[in-house]
C-alpha cells in the first residue's frame, strides 16, 4: 500500500473494515448454524467470507484513499 503519509495515518477507516468484516463473517456463521452443516465447515465458510469481504472492501477504501488524495504530489 502506497498511501500518502497524511492520508494513511487514520486507522478509522481500516478499523471500519475490520467491524464490517467481523459482522458479516459472524451472521454468515450465525445462518449456517441453522443447516445442517458441520461445525468445522461452518467456521471455514465463514473464515472464507471475512477474508474474501475484508480484502474487497480493502481494496475499495485503498483505491479512494488514493483517489481523494488533495495533498499535492503523486502517489504511486
Amino acid at each position: 500500500m502506497s498511501l500518502c503519509p497524511k492520508c494513511g495515518r487514520s486507522p478509522w477507516p481500516f478499523v471500519m473494515i475490520l467491524a464490517i468484516t467481523a459482522v458479516i463473517a459472524f451472521l454468515t456463521w450465525l445462518i449456517l448454524g441453522l443447516s445442517m452443516v458441520e461445525p468445522v465447515q461452518r467456521l471455514g465458510v465463514a473464515l472464507v467470507v471475512f477474508l474474501g469481504v475484508g480484502g474487497t472492501l480493502l481494496h475499495y477504501v485503498v483505491g479512494c484513499l488514493k483517489r481523494h488524495c488533495r495533498h499535492g504530489h503523486q502517489s504511486a
